[in-house]
């Protein structure tokens, strides 16, 4: 009878252990189009509606932020969501909305929301990695933004997706007046007072929420809520958008608002109040 107790017993243990690691699963996974969205790990408490990221210095951390009405504070992070360190810069946060970065070790945050079409001069920082109080103002205004807002164009000059590629910063507006049309910028990334130079534009309805560029430059990625459009084989950076985009769906993300490149092969995303994910391309 002992023996029988002794063999029932093992058959559970081994029965219960199998059924226990089959139904854990870290990191969570999300089924997308074309591949499989990690959940690397909810966001800190402190980046309550991270609006961008960007790599940091060290391997496998990440610098992030919130947008309006927070403080003017960049936060290091690790894949598994821990906050590593707290930079509070000395500027303004009117609206941060994205984050890049240069070949140099700059940093770019993007003071460019503009949720009212009431700002007219807007501003992206240029911060020293390695000395985060050295921050240099990239002040601008758009060319072709008229002097007084008509209601035709109330909700047009909106941005809240920026990448760096060869000494220039490009801007992608988000298209709130619904005429599916964002505009795509461009800027020196040096200091000084500019007129946004506008390059094209893009025939796309979703809203535009963040953007990223490849290492190699050969892709360039677009945010949209639960959806990245990846732009392929791009020859010519200021013409990235003449070709067809591939449509990412990231169903279950939330409202998606922060994208990077890690590799040529693999993004970083995170959502607003939510998650830093994972996508293998």
């Amino acid at each position: 009878m002992m023996k029988i107790f002794i063999v029932f017993a093992t058959v559970l243990a081994v029965a219960f252990y199998f059924f226990y690691n089959s139904n854990q699963t870290s990191p969570a996974a999300v089924t997308t189009v074309g591949g499989q969205l990690e959940k690397l790990a909810p966001l800190p408490s402190e980046v309550k509606e991270s609006s961008g990221i960007e790599a940091a210095a060290k391997q496998g951390h990440y610098i992030t932020h919130n947008d309006a009405n927070n403080k003017p504070y960049l936060y290091e992070i690790d894949e598994k969501g821990h906050l590593v360190q707290t930079y509070k810069l000395k500027i303004p946060n009117v609206d941060w909305e994205d984050l890049t970065s240069d070949d140099k070790g700059n940093l770019y945050i993007s003071d460019t929301g503009n949720n009212d079409n009431k700002r007219k001069e807007l501003a992206v920082y240029k911060v020293n990695a390695e000395n985060m109080q050295q921050v240099q103002p990239i002040r601008f205004t758009y060319e072709d933004q008229p002097a007084k807002t008509s209601k035709k164009d109330k909700l047009d000059f909106d941005c809240e997706a920026l990448f760096w590629h060869d000494n220039y910063l490009y801007l992608i507006t988000k298209d709130r007046n619904k005429k599916g049309i964002a505009r795509v910028y461009r800027l020196p990334d040096k200091p000084g007072n500019y007129k946004a130079q506008k390059v094209g534009t893009i025939k796309m309805t979703d809203l535009v929420t963040g953007a990223a560029i490849s290492p190699d430059a050969s892709a360039v990625a677009l945010l949209s809520e639960e959806k990245v459009h990846l732009y392929q084989n791009v020859s010519s950076v200021d013409k990235f958008y003449e070709g067809k985009p591939k449509e990412i769906k990231l169903s279950g993300a939330g409202q998606t608002e922060g994208i990077m490149f890690k590799d040529d092969n693999t993004l970083i995303l995170t959502s607003e109040g939510g998650n830093l994910y994972r996508y293998s391309l």
